[in-house]
């Protein structure tokens, strides 16, 4: 089988609605971090192939997920994950549980109800948070408010891609009942706008999800490390602006997401704040306005 690296969508840790191993980490921690970002992105990139038949996929992640455990060495992604964890004496389960999260994509393309997603989110997402922490030698007391803004920005992710999700893959992350309770309908994200009904169970999925992302405020106060814990208040503002756009706007046809000129403003705008916070004593961090 050749490598699984020939078959990434060629989008980066740039392209994120997040930052990844940016310049406010540490240095010492984002070569690390850049190898399981491009483990996990290499291993999303395989379960959201367009033509790759199911079970090739399949087949795929398990590899990958042997050459992480040391059985093989064919996957680059999978070699240099697995020595850089060895080198800081991590476990791979985080990994792991990601490839978890990607071989149901490949197999589960509905979701039943609310708690059903948080369930995919503890794969898909909760394991990100809990990486990063554990890098940077944080107590697992952090994990409870780190898992809620991590399950928070993936769902974010999933409102402002359920279009394209539906319509190139046939993956709906949309809760059915919240479909049906809105009288919408799996067939209505494939159309150009969103229809009243449809709209109103969207918006109402951001309006939940902003509670989500409320259960995790504490995150950037409880982190000991300065650098991160300003980079997790640059990614809670983040996740608060995407969900503010998605309470008002039809991801289908207007832009729900933050220019990178956005994205730099905000980071630049935390980075200040939380300098000054730290050096005064005063945590956590302060919340950006809206309109800030």
């Amino acid at each position: 089988m050749t490598s699984s690296g020939e078959l990434r969508s060629g989008k980066s840790h740039k392209d994120e609605n997040f930052p990844v191993a940016s310049w406010i980490i540490h240095p010492r921690h984002r070569a690390l971090i850049l190898a399981f970002y491009n483990f996990v992105r290499t291993g999303d990139d395989i379960a959201d192939h367009p033509t790759l038949p199911a079970q090739e996929k399949l087949d795929r992640l398990d590899q990958l997920d042997a050459e992480l455990l040391g059985k093989g060495d064919s996957q680059p992604e999978a070699v240099t994950l697995r020595a850089a964890l060895a080198e800081r004496g991590m476990s791979p389960k985080h990994a792991r549980d990601l490839l978890d999260a990607f071989r149901l994509d490949v197999t589960k393309l509905r979701y039943e109800n609310w708690d059903d997603l948080i369930h995919y989110c503890s794969l898909s997402a909760m394991p990100v948070g809990r990486f990063m922490l554990d890098v940077h030698g944080e107590d697992r007391s952090t994990w409870k408010a780190s898992d809620a803004i991590c399950a928070a920005l993936q769902i974010n992710n999933h409102l402002q891609d359920c279009g394209k999700d539906y319509r190139a893959l046939d993956r709906v992350y949309v809760p059915l009942d919240a479909m049906k309770a809105a009288g919408a309908s799996v067939e209505m994200l494939g159309e150009s706008r969103a229809t009243p009904a449809l709209l109103k169970c969207l918006q109402g999925l951001a309006v939940r999800n902003e509670a989500l992302l409320h259960e995790g405020r504490s995150l950037a106060g409880e982190v000991k490390d300065t650098r991160f814990a300003i980079e997790v208040g640059v990614i809670e503002t983040f996740a608060e602006r995407i969900v503010n756009l998605l309470k008002v706007r039809d991801p289908l046809s207007e832009n729900v997401h933050l220019s990178k000129g956005q994205m730099a403003g905000i980071a630049f705008a935390v980075l200040a704040r939380g300098l000054y916070r730290r050096a005064t004593g005063q945590t956590p961090f302060p919340r950006l306005s809206a309109g800030a």
